[in-house]
């Protein structure tokens, strides 16, 4: 659905009367396309503290030029700040640059695992999240915010890459922790699941058609699953693809089996797409609008991950990714039964991951949503729509293809090194931490 306001505020009335008014000023977000893959301008390289990283082979291949006027990309290298007399240097390294930033660009903080050992080490690392978070809030023109916290530059190349992109353009305020490991490089970064088999749920239409287009424009040979009732437009979507139909109820006590049989040579990238809602407050809502809620978007999610994992049907260095919601996270009115899964989700993922990892070499990640345009948003009413949208950051609602995008780039083969992540797509909702 068309954003009226945002196309009002890029109008020379719009912008003198909400300037006037005190109004939000939100800048239009450009993302990746075939004609555009990269940010436009500089990248320009800071440190604070003392680093041991050796970041620049990884900064040069993100294919941003080094420069250090109107920088369309910062990178901070705090991961040498052990005390808050170091954090000074985090000030004195953005203070003159961040007005500087390009509209539309990206700052990311690359900040150090907490050490346990060691509190003032601690409280200086854990104080660069809240001054991540601070910053996404008040930098504005569609410029984006982020924390990584890693002890291995070539683990996070994945990473670096996709928030130094337009790929990112709704992930801000977000503290994504890389794990050291030694990274798989696709021979080609530009299809990185050449060769790979993915399945999204609830791929019909809407977010679950936007991430198998992204999965398949990155090489992936997809598997487009919906219930029997969305058969045409599965279809339509496998064949547009060049993928595969699969319809079956998530919710069928054989769902896992089948989906096993179809995929006899394994799987590499599964996403639990698939998700319903049935919206009440909870003194009027009865079982049958709180029972199938939860069996959708989380009982099926574990009992399926369960069975493909128990018929080795998910292969090493495979990718489960699933998703979560805003909404599981600070919760929402007349939502108990959908927070309550979504939540879960959270839960599935924090506890599976690391097992997943050790016994399987899966990782298990989940994104989670914030206000996307889509045909249920869309339904909203008018008023509550429109805080929705202006409600984080960036001052509008995300795309589908956020979503997308974020999902591909867990599914990455080069993206072993995050995992038990729960990575929000909300243009940093002032809503939930």
């Amino acid at each position: 659905m068309a954003d009226r306001y945002l196309r009002f505020t890029a109008t020379a009335p719009g912008r003198f009367l909400t300037r006037r008014l005190g109004l939000p000023q939100p800048a239009a977000l450009r993302r990746w396309s075939p004609e555009h893959p990269g940010l436009d301008g500089p990248l320009l390289h800071l440190t604070a503290g003392t680093s041991a990283l050796d970041l620049a082979p990884v900064l040069d291949r993100t294919g941003l030029p080094a420069g250090d006027r109107d920088p369309a990309a910062v990178v901070l290298d705090a991961t040498g700040v052990r005390d808050v007399a170091a954090l000074a240097e985090v000030h004195a390294a953005l203070h003159p640059v961040v007005r500087s930033v390009r509209a539309g660009g990206r700052v990311v903080v690359l900040g150090a695992p907490l050490d346990p050992d060691d509190h003032h080490q601690s409280a200086a690392q854990q104080a660069l999240e809240g001054f991540t978070r601070s910053l996404g809030k008040e930098i504005g023109r569609g410029r984006t915010v982020n924390l990584v916290r890693l002890d291995d530059a070539r683990a996070a190349e994945s990473t670096l890459r996709f928030l130094l992109s337009p790929k990112s353009a709704y992930v801000s305020g977000q503290v994504v922790h890389v794990a050291g490991h030694e990274p798989t490089a696709p021979e080609d970064w530009s299809r990185p699941l050449a060769g790979r088999t993915a399945l999204v749920t609830g791929a019909a239409r809407g977010i679950g058609e936007a991430v198998a287009t992204t999965l398949a424009r990155d090489g992936a040979h997809v598997v487009v699953l919906d219930v029997p009732q969305a058969e045409a437009d599965a279809r339509r979507v496998a064949e547009r693809l060049g993928g595969t139909a699969l319809l079956l109820d998530v919710t069928a006590a054989d769902a896992g089996a089948r989906i096993a049989a179809a995929l006899p040579d394994g799987l590499d990238v599964l996403v639990h797409n698939a998700g319903i809602t049935r919206d009440r407050r909870l003194v009027n809502m009865p079982a049958e609008r709180w029972s199938p809620v939860l069996e959708v978007n989380l009982a099926s999610v574990l009992r399926i991950t369960d069975e493909l994992f128990a018929a080795g049907t998910l292969r090493p260095g495979g990718r489960v990714v699933a998703t979560a919601s805003i909404a599981g996270l600070a919760g929402n009115a007349g939502q108990t039964n959908y927070a309550a899964s979504k939540a879960g989700i959270v839960g599935l993922v924090r506890a599976l991951a690391p097992r997943a990892l050790a016994e399987h070499a899966v990782t298990v990640n989940a994104v989670a949503p914030g206000f996307i345009e889509t045909a249920m948003t869309a339904a909203i009413p008018l008023f509550i729509r429109e805080a929705g949208r202006r409600m984080n950051s960036l001052a509008q609602g995300g795309q589908p293809v956020d979503v997308a995008e974020t999902t591909a780039w867990l599914a990455h083969p080069a993206s072993g090194g995050v995992n038990g992540q729960v990575v929000r797509v909300c243009g940093q909702s002032l809503l939930g931490a």
